[in-house]
């Protein structure tokens, strides 16, 4: 078993196994703290100037936990078909 702390997993880029599309590094993770489990990873998805403004909402994939493959040295490879990812973009508030 390798363990990892936040840092190293917010360095790793998320890749889609279903159309090799790179989702960019997570910025945050979603946890249920009812069961103190993680339950998602949230990525940024957008990168134009909206993403640097201090306030208001922004675009986040949410990625649930269940979906990550595999979890490399630089690298966490997901499976969602396109119908599943277009679910997967909300607002976040910053």
């Amino acid at each position: 078993m390798r363990i990892i702390n936040t840092d190293e997993l917010f360095r790793m880029e998320v890749i889609n196994l279903c159309d090799g599309a790179r989702l960019g590094c997570p910025e945050a993770l979603e946890i249920d703290t009812e069961c103190a489990a993680v339950t998602a990873l949230l990525i940024p998805c957008d990168r134009g100037l909206a993403g640097f403004l201090p306030f208001g909402r922004r675009d986040v994939w949410r990625i649930p936990w269940c979906k990550i493959e595999c979890v490399g040295e630089d690298t966490l490879l997901i499976r969602l078909n396109s119908g599943e990812m277009a679910g997967c973009c909300q607002k976040m508030r910053k």
